[in-house]
């Protein structure tokens, strides 16, 4: 961890390594069917957060939730719907338009790798089939039930879709597996093994099961009778996250390979910290996530003074919102302008860190960072600048996006304007 806010010193192989650019986003969440209608949605202060009408609910604690904006299955061929899970149709969407919007580059497929990190994975289709074994018999499963739940089955889907050969990974680490995938992303073209990698997360597991589950532990808003008020980081008033679901996609090239083909950069992915507390399998440990945040600045070979903004992990938890503000306080300063995706998507679960990864490139691109939606009172505690009402024009050259999963994952990636 950082001696002092703003004094990590460069990593000593900085100037050397491989510059990983991002040249390619895709996303589907509850705020829009892809990238461009989620930023502005973003930007407008809309919530993606709605009340769950399915007769399901009804029982449950929690009836609020972020559905996708589009539904995944009507983005695919219809030959293809019976055999993607949920997750994997919106990654499949996700990659298209990042693919897409990259070029799409022309690589030797020896040379593409994808990543796709998951939370969940395919647990409607575990969910879903288990019941039609217990209703129907054996006979009645599909003959696609174990590619569909598979938690590699979105990386399989998408590296199929683009031909990749270099590789095809998935990472599990809970709400930093989107992180973490492009973090391995970066790893993957550092060490020469690739030239392009479509790197990102997904997860789609809005069920009883998963609803029930996290509002037995405390987890979850109850504000039904809000929806769009429900999800409030950093606020006094806050109770607990919305579960979402949704996917984000980039695509990263090594820097000369990228300038060879002339492609349109975004922005580069100046490092990545991934550290673990080893304290707690649900409670957060500011001194691990300040670890990360130092290893991502370090390998970026940046001070935390660089930082003009941050995309905070922020889930509006009453314990996870004090600890994200200690340790950016301990590794940065309060100097960095600060947000909350989370406020107006909900928490994306696994597929939160490679969205709010686009939003934080959207930010440093357009020179705006938008306001953390339902924040209304500072909670104790928290001690950083927070945007509120609108956005607010920032020329920020660098920033964090900042990652934190169960079981303690901490990823923390770091991007800078080309």
């Amino acid at each position: 961890m950082p001696r002092t806010p703003g004094e990590t010193p460069a990593g000593p192989t900085a100037r050397q390594k491989r510059e990983v650019l991002v040249t390619g986003m895709g996303a589907t969440t509850p705020l829009g069917a892809d990238t461009t209608t989620t930023w502005e949605g973003l930007l407008a202060g809309r919530s993606g957060i709605s009340r769950i009408d399915a007769p399901w609910a009804a029982g449950l604690p929690v009836r609020i939730a972020g559905p996708m904006e589009q539904d995944p299955y009507t983005a695919v061929e219809r030959i293809r719907q019976r055999r993607l899970d949920r997750s994997q149709a919106a990654a499949l969407v996700a990659a298209e338009e990042a693919w897409s919007d990259a070029g799409p580059p022309e690589v030797d497929p020896a040379r593409l790798a994808v990543v796709v990190g998951t939370g969940i994975g395919g647990a409607l289709t575990i969910l879903d089939q288990n019941d039609r074994l217990r209703e129907h018999g054996q006979r009645s499963l599909s003959p696609y039930t174990v590619p569909r739940l598979m938690p590699n089955g979105a990386s399989a889907v998408v590296s199929l879709a683009v031909g990749a050969r270099a590789g095809t990974h998935a990472p599990t680490s809970a709400c930093a597996s989107g992180a973490e995938a492009i973090a391995v992303g970066a790893l993957l073209i550092r060490a020469g093994r690739a030239d392009v990698v479509l790197a990102g997360g997904t997860d789609a597991c809005l069920h009883p099961l998963s609803l029930g589950a996290f509002a037995r532990m405390r987890a979850l808003s109850l504000r039904n009778d809000a929806p769009d008020r429900a999800s409030r980081p950093f606020d006094r008033r806050r109770d607990g996250f919305v579960m979402a679901e949704g996917a984000g996609m980039v695509v990263l090239e090594r820097a000369e390979f990228a300038q060879a083909r002339g492609a349109r950069v975004h922005a580069a992915l100046a490092g990545a910290g991934v550290t673990s507390d080893a304290h707690d399998i649900t409670l957060p440990d500011a001194r691990g996530q300040a670890r990360a945040i130092g290893e991502a600045l370090r390998d970026a070979g940046l001070t935390g003074r660089d930082i003009g903004h941050v995309n905070a992990h922020a889930t509006g938890t009453p314990q996870g919102d004090v600890a994200e503000s200690r340790a950016v306080r301990a590794a940065v300063g309060t100097h960095p302008v600060v947000t909350a995706a989370k406020s107006a998507t909900g928490h994306l679960l696994g597929a939160s860190g490679a969205v709010e990864a686009i939003l934080t490139v959207l930010a440093l691109k357009n020179s705006v960072v938008p306001a953390v939606r339902n924040l209304e009172e500072v909670g104790d505690g928290i001690e950083l600048d927070l945007v509120t009402g609108l956005p607010r024009t920032a020329g920020a050259t660098a920033a964090l996006s900042t990652s934190f999963g169960f079981g303690g994952h901490n990823v923390v990636l770091a991007f800078t304007r080309v």
